[in-house]
């Protein structure tokens, strides 16, 4: 009898089976995948591609002892089928389930978490030489894909394996693609046919090992023990795999199938009166804006479809430079380009960014160079999680100097700060949200906006929410909330978190002793402290600031509504927190129950401070 999938319960129940079992295996494994991300979303073309390499991997070797990193970790569902997780599989990536990425608090078979590229050779060369110096026996994996050598991380990594010859092998995973296809010379070198003189791999000090059929399992055990069997130098297995294996919409646009929303790539969000994404009007706009100013040129980290980046590419081909998954270079080489009098346009998510911060401060910032950035996937990004919320932006780009840090309310203010930064002679960054936007219409002749001027959107007598980017329409919900309580809130987009508009804020300080900021970011370091600074430096201490934003904490995956509604960043969040922080606005006082016509009564009562001279002022008790 052929086993099932379900008799799997870890790696040493594999180890017996025949080809064809293991085949079969295969073909549950993929059923599995498939069935869960139309459900649930996530990684579909990346894991459907390494489900024989998986197997073979788990044949060969006898994990956790032996060690398997994955790189990015994407692609490792079917490593957590394999390693007790099957049941667990339908939670995938929901509040509260099973992680996308190898994690390593969810299992003893996951070594090394990761949700960024180019980890695995650095970390797997740790592991090794931790190994050696402990006096132990056991291989170390690392399955790195073609798209994540070309991180400058990883050549690193490569470069002193080389150099220290540690036991270790590389399962290089080449399907063409990261998620568009790969681009760079490294992505040349692998598609060339083995020719007779050394590989790249080998030159680097590397024994080379393929290419390989990465669907045929048999081929791939016998390279993956030839592989075990060196044991006086680091070892690469050339892997070739499809992406999408499997599954024919995958197979045929991997990139589209990449990485999916639940139901068949269909979000299960409102639709937002069918607003366009942030990313396309991004996109959209810096098209129009290349059309107007022949030094605008745009920048990728090998994202330029999640960028919003395609029709950029397609119309100005010459002007659109994907530099592969290279963040740091991506941002060097922009300075060069501005050095030059071009404007360029970096259009990186927000957890990306951090890979190149120094390249920010000291090659950009340093020279006060006119880059901008576009910074896309700011704040809670959701199913993704702990690897990829954008949540530190704000405070890791406020405190750099000559950095102009904005944050658009939707997409029509995305649209007018995009028009702003070209006007702006230093380093610029616009940080804006994932998804659809508020479904506004877009501005027909954009207006640059007064630099760190601030926005009144709603007048109030009680208190003022100042709010930045994608905390703004909450806020103002908020506001009407309160206002049915008999509580009347300013509301201010702030629109700059540097510079701050330092005008208004002193104009609210003494028209309010009552504060709250609101942001999706970080507390530590962010837009609130940021305020609480400024106040502080222009000697408005007396005001009662109250900072709504994200703890000291990673932020696991699940649905951004549940965050926003577990940290109060949601509108219903921001009145609780103002009604326990200001009591006060929220208690009926005695003097409500008092006759307008007894106003003379009110004002002679002795002891009557001003927050009740003005509140029985404001409600007609007091002229």
């Amino acid at each position: 009898m052929i086993p099932s999938l379900e008799q799997i319960k870890g790696p040493d129940d594999l180890k017996s089976l025949e080809l064809p079992e293991l085949e079969q295996i295969a073909s549950e494994i993929r059923q599995h995948i498939i069935e869960t991300v139309l459900e649930n979303g996530g990684h579909m073309a990346p894991n459907l591609g390494v489900v024989e390499l998986t197997l073979a991997l788990h044949t060969v070797f006898d994990s956790p002892r032996d060690k398997l990193i994955w790189d990015v970790s994407h692609q490792c569902y079917p490593h957590k089928l394999l390693t007790g997780r099957l049941h667990d599989f339908s939670t995938l990536r929901k509040y509260g389930g099973m992680s996308g990425y190898a994690d390593r608090r969810e299992s003893a078979h996951d070594i090394f978490g990761a949700g960024h590229v180019g980890t695995s050779i650095s970390s797997a060369l740790g592991i090794a030489a931790a190994r050696d110096l402990q006096g132990e026996d056991f291989h170390v994996i690392a399955i790195i894909g073609d798209g994540s050598v070309t991180a400058g991380m990883a050549l690193e990594g490569f470069n002193h394996a080389g150099y220290l010859q540690k036991r270790f092998i590389v399962i290089l995973n080449d399907n063409g693609m990261s998620i568009s296809p790969s681009v760079g010379a490294i992505a040349n070198h692998l598609e060339a046919p083995p020719a007779t003189s050394p590989t790249l791999w080998e030159t680097l000090g590397f024994q080379y090992i393929g290419p390989v059929d990465g669907h045929d399992l048999a081929a791939l055990q016998d390279a993956l023990r030839a592989a075990k069997a060196i044991t006086d130098k680091p070892v690469v297995v050339h892997v070739r795999t499809q992406k999408g294996k499997g599954y024919r919409p995958a197979e045929e646009n991997p990139e589209k199938w990449h990485g999916i929303s639940p139901q068949n790539g269909v979000s299960k969000a409102p639709n937002k009166k069918a607003a366009p994404t942030y990313s396309q009007v991004f996109g959209d706009t810096l098209t129009e804006m290349a059309r107007a100013d022949k030094r605008v040129v745009a920048i990728t980290a090998a994202m330029p479809s999640g960028t919003g980046l395609a029709s950029f590419a397609q119309a100005f081909p010459e002007r659109f430079f994907d530099v592969g998954i290279a963040e740091q270079h991506a941002v060097t080489f922009a300075a060069g380009l501005a050095t030059q009098g071009m404007r360029p346009v970096a259009a990186i998510y927000s957890t990306f960014l951090q890979r190149a911060y120094d390249q920010v401060i000291h090659d950009v910032a340093l020279q006060n160079l006119p880059v901008i950035f576009a910074i896309d996937r700011g704040g809670i990004v959701g199913d993704d999680g702990r690897t990829h919320q954008g949540v530190f932006d704000l405070a890791y780009l406020r405190s750099v100097p000559n950095f102009t840090v904005m944050a658009p309310k939707d997409e029509a203010e995305l649209v007018e700060m995009l028009w702003t930064a070209l006007t702006i002679n230093g380093p610029v960054a616009i940080r804006y949200p994932r998804g659809a936007g508020e479904g506004v219409s877009l501005p027909a002749r954009p207006q640059a906006l007064p630099v760190g001027q601030a926005e009144m959107l709603r007048a109030g007598v009680d208190l003022a929410i100042l709010a930045v980017g994608s905390m703004v329409y909450p806020a103002i919900e908020a506001a009407k909330a309160l206002s049915t309580q008999g509580v009347e809130a300013a509301v201010i987009n702030a629109r700059f978190v540097k510079p701050l508009d330092g005008d208004l804020l002193k104009s609210l300080a003494l028209n309010f002793n009552r504060l709250v900021t609101v942001e999706e970011g970080v507390l530590a370091g962010g837009f609130g402290s940021a305020v609480l600074e400024l106040l502080e430096a222009r000697g408005l201490t007396y005001v009662t600031l109250k900072r709504l934003g994200l703890p000291d904490e990673f932020i696991e995956h699940g649905d951004r509504s549940l965050f926003l509604k577990q940290y109060n960043l949601d509108a219903a969040g921001i009145v609780s927190v103002i009604q326990r922080t200001f009591p006060e606005l929220f208690s009926v006082p005695w003097y409500y129950h008092v006759e307008l016509s007894d106003r003379r009564t009110l004002v002679s009562m002795p002891g009557l401070g001003p927050d009740v001279q003005r509140h029985a002022f404001d409600r007609g008790l007091m002229g």
